[in-house]
């Protein structure tokens, strides 16, 4: 499936940015530019089922990283995706050929969730995001609930398909973690590190870190943009 797609920049370098589920390109409002402003002409992508993209009738980490392939320019200097958005660009290095990759608190192995309470946040009101959420701009709570409105809950599908601990990254890889990171607890992070993996972590910030400090993403980013 080609994805829809949202650019900012014009720089002679290419990142591209993969978002979580519920989400869609818009997670990256406040990232973005910033990244942009360090030469690049940053890419971000509508996953199937989010945002602009079409909804599909299968939802993997798999088919997702195929859409990923289908859209987005071979060769990459810079790839960033976050948690199921990680996912899928986990299986897509090797065949994106992106030069360096960046895993935002990524989702790879399979957590105890309920699948019905996770679709249900589709109907989540305004006032409930931005309680889940107080560290947000009240522009992200925005588009987050602009988001949901697009989102075909069946996504929740993918998250039964988790790729797993990878082994030694393919490119350079930077894993950037929440504080704590439910997704990659500690043992985990030590583990991929013995793998070739970088870990940083982002002090004080939630799941979604490039949205509660921007701040702190950026600055996790560093030598790596």
């Amino acid at each position: 499936m080609r994805l829809a797609t949202r650019v900012w920049g014009k720089g002679p370098r290419t990142a591209v940015l993969v978002h979580g589920i519920m989400t869609d390109a818009r997670t990256w409002n406040r990232a973005a530019p910033a990244v942009a402003d360090h030469g690049y002409r940053v890419i971000a992508v509508d996953l199937r089922g989010h945002g602009a993209s079409d909804h599909g009738e299968i939802y993997t980490p798999a088919v997702m990283a195929a859409d990923l392939l289908e859209t987005l320019p071979a060769g990459p200097d810079l790839a960033i995706g976050h948690s199921l958005g990680s996912a899928a660009l986990l299986l897509a290095v090797p065949r994106l050929r992106c030069a360096r990759a960046i895993h935002c608190d990524p989702a790879w192995v399979r957590r105890p969730r309920d699948p019905a309470a996770l679709r249900a946040v589709k109907h989540a009101t305004w006032k409930e995001i931005r309680a889940a959420h107080p560290r947000w701009h009240d522009d992200d709570v925005t588009a987050e609930h602009q988001a949901l409105a697009t989102w075909d809950p069946r996504s929740v599908d993918a998250l039964a398909h988790l790729p797993g601990l990878p082994p030694a990254p393919v490119v350079p890889s930077l894993i950037l973690l929440a504080d704590p990171s439910e997704r990659v607890p500690p043992a985990a992070a030590t583990t991929l590190r013995r793998r070739g993996w970088h870990t940083r972590t982002v002090q004080g910030a939630g799941h979604t870190v490039h949205r509660d400090d921007p701040a702190g993403f950026l600055h996790g980013l560093s030598g790596w943009l």
